[in-house]
């Protein structure tokens, strides 16, 4: 790796670790007031947790080995890995991959709000980024399924399809919220939070391309027109459907629409990322509403977004994957970082490349949406018959920062 690729590839890292606070002002500004610093402190623990535990071992476990379902023990501790040989190549795929481990998780905050235990969180996020999050990225960068001919440029399988779907498997188990459910409390907060979602997601697509080479350059303009046009479709769906453009609507769509273009950032272009994004704009616009229709709870909208958002992207590749990203036998060590497959890549249905992309695309996110709905509804259910995974009613009611943390964000307020 040149300097120049070097510097692209750390500084996209940094971009991805300014995302979870970027989440967590987006998700705290939709919160209650009374729960806004348990919402900050649940995006934190992820930055606290996963960096240890990702050097330590959880990087091992993802890249580790050749194993198609799981890594090895190689890399425990980072033995082995430094600067000498590669001139520390893979220390920053180490960290530009670890800064993903962080915001999958957190992302999941989002649905359990105003009601887990933070003992129980705390507990949840190690383990599900050792029992899912961990195999899925194996078996989607290296493993079977991206042997098999799937592809997910910068995390719409691993990450969003996964963490949406873990969402929703634990607040089955949690049950619904008490009272009212409240508007955000904190727009302002929710639109910053967005702009640096947004800002963060360049590196999180553009960086995945391992170099600063043209594919970082169509992953980084996908980025950007995709969320310009899933922002503007979902706002004039609701303009259409409830007379109204609102602050909350364009700026779920800008996130749905960053969600959606991830798994296809570095594989398409022209006009695909801003028909990917329309798609998810009014897709995932529609979803949101299903919550209320099927009965579960998800308080800010994880799986409406990012299950919903990961899985229309990653299908859409199926479609729109354009062959000039595609040459024959394309090996790991030729597409470094995210894309480790060795297998011959094939353009999508709309592209002359036929049906067989689409079809490893469906059943990778089928694989993934089984496994880490069950695996994820029983760490749940193990909280939950041990510790216990839910706040009693007097905090729930009275609010999770000062039973929880000690702590108010706004004095005088509820």
């Amino acid at each position: 790796m040149d300097t120049g690729d070097a510097a692209w590839v750390m500084v996209s890292a940094a971009l991805v670790l300014f995302m979870t606070p970027g989440l967590a002002l987006f998700y705290g500004g939709m919160d209650r007031t009374k729960n806004v610093l348990n919402m900050l402190m649940m995006n934190f623990w992820c930055l606290l947790v996963v960096p240890v535990l990702w050097v330590v071992v959880a990087y091992s476990l993802a890249q580790g080995g050749t194993g198609k379902f799981i890594g090895n023990f190689d890399w425990v501790g980072l033995k082995g890995i430094g600067l000498a040989g590669d001139g520390g190549k893979q220390l920053i795929i180490m960290v530009f991959l670890g800064m993903f481990a962080v915001i999958t998780p957190a992302l999941i905050s989002g649905a359990v709000a105003d009601r887990m235990k933070f003992s129980a969180w705390a507990i949840f996020v190690p383990v599900w980024l050792l029992l899912v999050f961990v195999p899925v990225f194996k078996w989607v960068y290296g493993g079977w399924a991206g042997q098999r001919g799937s592809l997910d440029f910068a995390g719409g399988t691993a990450i969003h399809v996964n963490a949406g779907i873990a969402a929703l498997a634990v607040i089955l188990v949690l049950g619904k919220r008490k009272g009212e459910v409240h508007p955000p409390h904190n727009m302002p907060m929710v639109m910053l939070g967005t702009g640096i979602l947004w800002f963060g997601w360049f590196g999180f697509n553009a960086g995945s391309a391992g170099a600063a080479n043209g594919q970082a350059i169509q992953a980084f303009l996908n980025t950007f027109v995709a969320a310009a046009a899933a922002g503007l479709a979902w706002a004039l769906v609701e303009k259409l459907r409830d007379g109204h453009f609102t602050n909350l609507g364009a700026a779920s769509g800008i996130v749905a629409g960053l969600v959606a273009i991830t798994p296809c950032a570095g594989f398409v272009s022209g006009m695909s990322p801003v028909l990917i994004g329309l798609i998810a704009g009014v897709v995932c616009c529609f979803a949101v509403g299903l919550k209320n229709k099927l009965g579960y709870d998800d308080a800010l909208d994880v799986v409406g977004v990012h299950f919903v958002g990961g899985l229309v992207g990653s299908l859409l590749l199926g479609f729109f994957a354009s062959p000039d990203f595609f040459p024959e036998a394309i090996t790991i060590e030729e597409k470094d970082i995210l894309v480790s497959s060795v297998h011959s890549f094939k353009a999508g249905v709309f592209e002359g490349g036929g049906f067989g992309l689409l079809g490893e695309q469906v059943l990778a996110n089928g694989a993934t949406i089984i496994y880490s709905f069950v695996v994820t509804g029983l760490i749940a259910l193990a909280l939950k018959h041990t510790i216990g995974i839910r706040v009693d009613d007097e905090t729930e009611q009275n609010g999770l920062d000062l039973a929880e943390h000690a702590e108010t964000a706004y004095h005088g307020t509820n």
